[in-house]
């Protein structure tokens, strides 16, 4: 008997933990939640190049959150272009792609926010003693992915800090591209997320140093549709959970993001 009610109680408290993250009843009943990705933002998104699998930290996470809901991820690789049109005509129930928290963005996603980052100076190692500081990078060329809101973040910073002598902005099909320019010193500087540079130097140990803090802070977020309050709550809920069962902090030290953790996921919303 003494067994009986202890597996009873057990049974009970895994139906009450099962229960207590409640999906949106269309959600629920497929089984699945809809992921969109563009897989080309090491660590947060690639694919494997020895396995062509899926990974990086976001792919982890969605996997993690996804056995938090008791639902499958369908990863569907699009454009970054595509993002905000897939969310708005409910191609995709979600995007988790390193996608940055920007109030702009709020008409059409709310935002789950899992990640703290910023965007930052960084240069070849061989000319790292060019640049002893970010006022350096005043009337040099500087390069950075033109989908993002970092030309906006520099022109920002250099209108503070440069005087008459403002960064030459460049604009890159990416942040891979604003690397390559780097290496082939068509630019003198380049910037990108702070989340994504210890993973890349240790992938090209001796090619890039970084330079001085980041320029502004950003929250990477999961985008989920503005109108789907349960799903928005499902979600923050589950990161929650990972957060408190340690999880998180796994991956965080998985991917060298441990700098870029947050205590508590919270919900940026639009109306």
């Amino acid at each position: 008997m003494k067994r009986l009610l202890i597996a009873a109680a057990l049974l009970g408290a895994m139906s009450a933990a099962a229960m207590a993250i409640e999906l949106p009843p269309d959600i629920a009943k497929r089984g699945s939640l809809k992921v969109a990705l563009v897989p080309n933002y090491p660590p947060m998104e690639f694919r494997d190049p020895a396995t062509n699998a899926l990974s990086g930290f976001d792919i982890d996470l969605g996997e993690a959150i996804g056995r938090k809901l008791g639902v499958k991820i369908e990863w569907t690789e699009t454009s970054f272009a595509e993002f905000m049109p897939s969310i708005s005509t409910g191609r995709v129930d979600a995007i988790l792609s390193g996608f940055t928290d920007y109030a702009s963005r709020h008409e059409i996603a709310s935002f789950v926010d899992y990640l703290r980052s910023g965007p930052k100076f960084f240069v070849q190692q061989s000319r790292a003693s060019e640049f002893k500081d970010m006022a350096a990078f005043c009337g040099k060329k500087v390069g950075a992915s033109r989908r993002t809101m970092f030309p906006a973040e520099i022109d920002k910073w250099s209108q503070k800090n440069c005087g008459g002598n403002p960064i030459q902005f460049v604009g890159t099909d990416g942040s891979a591209d604003a690397r390559t320019q780097l290496r082939q010193g068509r630019i003198d500087a380049a910037v990108q997320g702070n989340e994504t540079l210890p993973y890349l130097m240790d992938l090209e140990p001796g090619t890039y140093a970084p330079v001085g803090e980041p320029i502004a802070t950003q929250f990477t977020g999961i985008a989920l549709p503005v109108k789907e309050k349960a799903l928005q709550q499902a979600t923050l809920e589950a990161v929650d959970a990972l957060i408190a069962d340690g999880t998180y902090r796994t991956l965080l030290a998985k991917w060298k993001l441990n700098d870029n953790g947050l205590e508590k996921a919270t919900i940026n919303a639009g109306q």
